[in-house]
C-alpha cells in the first residue's frame, strides 16, 4: 500500500511539473493577458486610493478594502497558475527572469482574505486618524468645541514656523502627538503583526527584511551606516551652530544639558526634519543679500496654477514632455473647503499610461514652489518609463523616485536660476557672504533631514524584527532620535501608551521612509552629473562652485535624464546609476562637494577625497535581486509620497 502511495505521489509531481508553463508560454502571457489585466487592477487600486485621499469618508474607505480583496484574488489566481512553480534558474531570458523574481512574490495578496481585510482597514484607519487630527488652540487648556480645533496644515505648521512663544510651541507639539500618534497605538500592533505575516508568506524573516529587499543591495544597513559616517561631522557642525543661536533666541526657556540635546519643538517643524524656518535666525551674514522668494512670488501675483506652470516650463526647457496633465482637473492642487483630505503632497501614476495626477494643498510660498518642482519629478519619471512592462514601471530603487524631483529643485533653488526667472529682487548681490547664506539655507533642508530620514526605518526595522519590545516602542523612538538627531522629547512621554512615531504621516500610512535618506544622497550625485552634462560645472577645476550650477534649458541634461529614467526598474539600480553618473556606488561625496564652502565656514577640513568617473560610462551591471511588486496592496502609491 505504501509503495502505491509513493508511486501516486511521484505521478502527481510529474503531472505538476508537466503542467508548469514553458518560458515561451510565460513570456507570451506576461506580455499579453497579464499586462492588460495587471494594469487594469493597478488602475482600479489607484482610483480607490485617490478617491479616499481626496475625500476621506467611510464609503471611500470601504471601497479601498473591497478593491484590495478583489485584486488580491486576481494576483493569487495568476500566481498559482503561472508563477508559483517556475524555476528561475531555468529561465534563460534575463528580462523575463528579472520580472519573475518580482512576480513570484505575492505581497499582501498572500494573506488570507480576513487578514488582508484587517490589514487594509487598519492602514486606512491610521491614515484617517493622522489626516483628520486636530487640537484645541493654545490657551484653552486643551478643551474647546470641535469647530474651534485647528489642523496640522496650515494652522499648527504656521505656529511652529513663526517661532514666537516657547510655551505655545511646546503645547502644540505635545497636543498634536496626543491627537495623532497616541490614538493609533493599538492599531499599530495589528499592523506590525500582519505586516510580518505578509513578509513570512513571501519567504522573508520579517517586514523590515522584506522592505530592504527592494534596494537589492547586500549589507544594505551597513552601507547606510557608512554613508551616515561620511555626513555626521557636517550635521554635528550644523547642530552646534543651531544650538548656539537657539539658546540666544529663547534664553532661560531653553535648557541644554551636557549631552547637547535640543528639544524637538524649537526647530520650526513638527518633526525637526527640516530647519528652514530657522533660516533668518541662523543666517551667518544677516546683512548680505537674502534669498526669500515668497515675497517676490506674492509681489508678482503668482497663483497656485502659475507655480505649476513655471515648474512645468523647467522640465520642457530640458526637452522633456510636458507635465501639464498632472495639475489640470481632476488633480487636487489646492485644499478644498467642503471635505477632509490628505494634504500631504504626492504624485500619482494610475497605470494607464496617460493619467498622472498631483495631490497637494498648495500655498504660494517658497517652500511649496520647490515642492511643486519635486512632485513634477515623480510625474516626469512616470511619463518616461510608462512604456515599460508594468512589472518594470517603477523607480530603479525606491530612492530614485524621490531623488529626481529633488535634483531638479537643486537647480531651481540656485541663484542663477532664480535670477533667470526673475524671482530675486533686482538689488540682489551674489557675494561670498550671500553664497554662504544660501548654502546655510540648503543645509537646513538637506543636511538637517539626513538623521531623521535614516532613523524612521531603523526604528521600524527593529520593531518588525522584534528586537524592540512593544512596551519599549516609544522609548526606542526617542533613543534613536537622541542618537542620530541629537534631539529629545520636549515633554515626558514615558507611558508605553504614547506612540510618537505615529505623529509622522509615513508611519501611519505604511510608507517606506529610508528611500528619502537614499534620495538625499542620490540627488547630489544626479545633480553633479547633470551639471557636467550641461557644461555648467567643471569637475576638474570645480568651478563654478557646484551649488551655483543651473542646468535649466540644457537639452544635454534632458537627454541624460531620459536615458536613465526611461529604464524604470528594468535594470539593476547600480547599472542605472552608472549610466547616470559614471559610478555604481551610492556615496555622499557629491553632497560634501556641494556643501564644501559651508563646511569651511564651520572650520571643518577641506575637500572630501572622492574619486569620480564620467557620466555615461557603463559596464554590464551586477545581477542582483529585484524589489517586490506591491502595486496591488493599499499602499500602491504611498512610497512615492513626499
Amino acid at each position: 500500500m505504501g509503495r502505491h502511495i509513493y508511486i501516486i505521489f511521484l505521478a502527481c509531481l510529474t503531472l505538476a511539473h508537466a503542467a508548469a508553463p514553458t518560458e515561451e508560454e510565460l513570456s507570451k502571457f506576461i506580455e499579453g493577458d497579464y499586462e492588460k489585466k495587471a494594469s487594469a487592477a493597478c488602475t482600479k487600486s489607484s482610483v480607490a486610493a485617490w478617491n479616499y485621499a481626496t475625500d476621506i469618508n467611510d464609503e471611500n474607505a470601504k471601497t479601498i478594502t473591497e478593491v484590495a480583496l478583489e485584486t488580491a484574488q486576481f494576483e493569487k489566481s495568476v500566481y498559482d497558475k503561472w508563477f508559483k512553480d517556475v524555476s528561475l534558474p531555468d529561465v534563460k531570458d534575463a528580462s523575463v527572469r528579472r520580472m519573475l523574481k518580482d512576480l513570484k512574490q505575492q505581497g499582501s495578496a498572500a494573506l488570507e482574505e480576513a487578514d488582508l481585510k484587517t490589514l487594509t482597514e487598519t492602514i486606512s484607519k491610521m491614515e484617517k486618524i493622522y489626516s483628520t487630527a486636530k487640537i484645541c488652540p493654545y490657551g484653552t487648556s486643551g478643551t474647546c468645541d470641535e469647530a474651534d480645533k485647528i489642523p496640522l496644515t496650515p494652522d499648527i505648521e504656521d505656529i511652529l514656523a513663526k517661532m514666537e512663544d516657547y510655551d505655545e510651541l511646546q503645547y502644540v507639539w505635545d497636543e498634536w502627538h496626543k491627537a495623532s500618534g497616541k490614538k493609533m497605538r493599538g492599531d499599530y500592533s495589528t499592523y506590525v503583526e500582519l505586516s510580518n505575516k505578509v513578509a513570512k508568506l513571501n519567504e522573508f524573516d520579517d517586514a523590515g527584511e522584506y522592505w530592504r529587499d527592494s534596494f537589492e543591495t547586500d549589507k544594505f544597513q551597513e552601507k547606510l551606516d557608512t554613508i551616515w559616517e561620511q555626513v555626521t561631522p557636517l550635521y554635528k557642525a550644523l547642530h552646534n551652530h543651531t544650538s548656539i543661536k537657539l539658546k540666544e533666541r529663547f534664553e532661560d526657556k531653553l535648557a541644554v544639558g551636557e549631552d547637547g540635546l535640543l528639544p524637538a519643538h524649537v526647530f520650526g517643524n513638527m518633526w525637526a526634519q527640516t530647519w528652514i524656518n530657522l533660516d533668518s535666525l541662523l543666517k551667518p551674514y544677516p546683512e548680505a543679500s537674502n534669498v526669500d522668494i515668497t515675497v517676490e512670488l506674492k509681489k508678482q501675483g503668482y497663483t497656485v496654477v502659475k507655480m505649476f506652470e513655471t515648474a512645468n516650463e523647467f522640465y520642457t526647457s530640458l526637452g522633456l514632455s510636458s507635465n501639464e496633465v498632472s495639475y489640470k482637473p481632476p488633480s487636487m492642487i489646492e485644499k478644498p473647503d467642503n471635505k477632509e483630505v490628505t494634504c500631504h503632497a504626492s504624485a500619482w501614476d494610475f497605470c494607464d499610461k496617460k493619467t498622472f495626477l498631483i495631490k497637494m494643498c498648495t500655498v504660494v510660498n517658497q517652500e511649496d514652489f520647490v515642492t511643486v518642482h519635486h512632485e513634477m519629478g515623480h510625474i516626469q519619471y512616470y511619463i518616461l518609463y510608462k512604456d515599460q512592462p508594468i512589472a518594470f514601471r517603477d523607480g530603479a530603487n525606491p530612492g530614485f523616485h524621490e531623488a529626481v524631483g529633488d535634483t531638479i529643485a537643486l537647480s531651481v533653488q540656485s541663484i542663477a536660476h532664480l535670477k533667470e526667472i526673475k524671482l530675486l529682487p533686482a538689488d540682489y548681490k551674489d557675494s561670498e557672504e550671500a553664497s554662504i547664506n544660501t548654502l546655510m539655507s540648503m543645509a537646513l533642508e538637506k543636511i538637517a533631514f539626513l538623521p531623521f530620514g535614516l532613523l524612521i526605518d531603523k526604528w521600524r526595522w527593529d520593531v518588525f524584527a522584534g528586537t524592540t519590545k512593544e512596551e519599549d516602542w516609544n522609548k526606542h523612538w526617542w533613543e534613536l532620535r537622541e542618537k542620530y538627531q541629537l534631539i529629545k522629547s520636549p515633554v515626558e512621554h514615558k507611558d508605553p501608551d504614547f506612540f510618537d512615531p505615529g505623529a509622522k504621516y509615513h508611519v501611519a500610512a505604511d510608507s517606506q521612509y529610508i528611500s528619502y535618506f537614499v534620495s538625499h544622497i542620490l540627488q547630489f550625485q544626479f545633480y553633479r552629473s547633470l551639471c557636467i552634462a550641461a557644461k555648467q560645472y567643471d569637475p576638474v577645476t570645480k568651478s563654478p562652485p557646484l551649488h551655483k550650477c543651473d542646468f535649466y534649458k540644457s537639452e544635454e541634461a534632458g537627454k541624460l535624464l531620459t536615458e536613465a529614467l526611461s529604464l524604470g526598474k528594468s535594470k539593476p539600480w547600480p547599472e542605472v546609476l552608472k549610466k547616470f553618473t559614471g559610478t555604481d556606488e551610492l556615496d555622499a561625496c557629491a553632497l560634501l562637494e556641494y556643501f564644501n564652502p559651508l563646511a569651511k565656514y564651520f572650520g571643518m577640513p577641506g575637500d572630501a577625497e572622492c574619486k569620480y568617473t564620467n557620466p555615461g560610462d557603463t559596464d554590464d551591471g551586477a545581477n542582483v535581486a529585484v524589489p517586490s511588486l506591491l502595486f496591488l496592496t493599499i499602499g500602491v502609491i504611498l512610497h512615492y509620497m513626499y
